[in-house]
């Protein structure tokens, strides 16, 4: 984004459904006390939430920019409220914001797909990233990883669908080549 400054080619929703999805986690740790959790999605938080921010710095529609991200912080502080004030027990507060998660990590990783129809039409996959796609496939494996061996099913299960987009993800830049869509200059160090 800061070299070509522009957001043309790249995709909104993955970034704000990750930071959201980092956001739950966080307090997920927090409520059950597992510091690889809390580490791992506070760093990630603060990390989309400064992808964020450039974002929207070079964006040309900063107005829906800004609508999207308040509409799902606002989600959050509700679900926040929720969770905090209207279930006293800590054991059906883990529970329920373990689904909430759940629900939130399967969201950020279908958002990717938004644009599967386009990619398949254009037989393009410029507006894909590869490097994404790469890190996604081996964040959602070590996750389920993770899940399983603490018998946790709420981080384990709704990071298979990671490893599922991951793998369609892999197959569109195998069918539809991105030196096909332009040849890439290397960055000057």
């Amino acid at each position: 984004m800061s070299v070509t400054r522009s957001v043309e080619n790249i995709q909104f929703l993955p970034f704000l459904t990750t930071d959201v999805n980092n956001l739950s986690w966080l307090g997920y740790g927090f409520l059950k006390g597992d510091w690889t959790l809390i580490v791992v999605n506070a760093i990630g938080a603060a990390l989309q939430s400064l992808y964020i921010l450039v974002y929207f710095y070079f964006s040309t529609e900063k107005g829906a920019v800004l609508l999207k991200t308040m509409a799902l912080l606002a989600a959050l502080l509700v679900g926040y409220c929720y969770f905090s004030l209207l279930i006293p027990d800590v054991s059906m507060r883990l529970s329920r914001l373990g689904l909430f998660c759940s629900l939130f990590t399967i969201t950020m990783y279908l958002s990717p797909l938004t644009d599967l129809a386009k990619i398949v039409k254009s037989k393009s996959t410029q507006c894909l990233s590869f490097p994404l796609t790469v890190t996604t496939f081996l964040a959602s494996a070590s996750w389920t990883l993770y899940g399983l061996l603490l018998q946790d099913l709420y981080i384990a299960i709704p990071n298979l669908p990671g490893i599922a987009t991951s793998l369609v993800r892999f197959w569109l830049f195998w069918r539809f080549p991105p030196d096909r869509d332009r040849p890439y200059r290397p960055l000057q160090a």
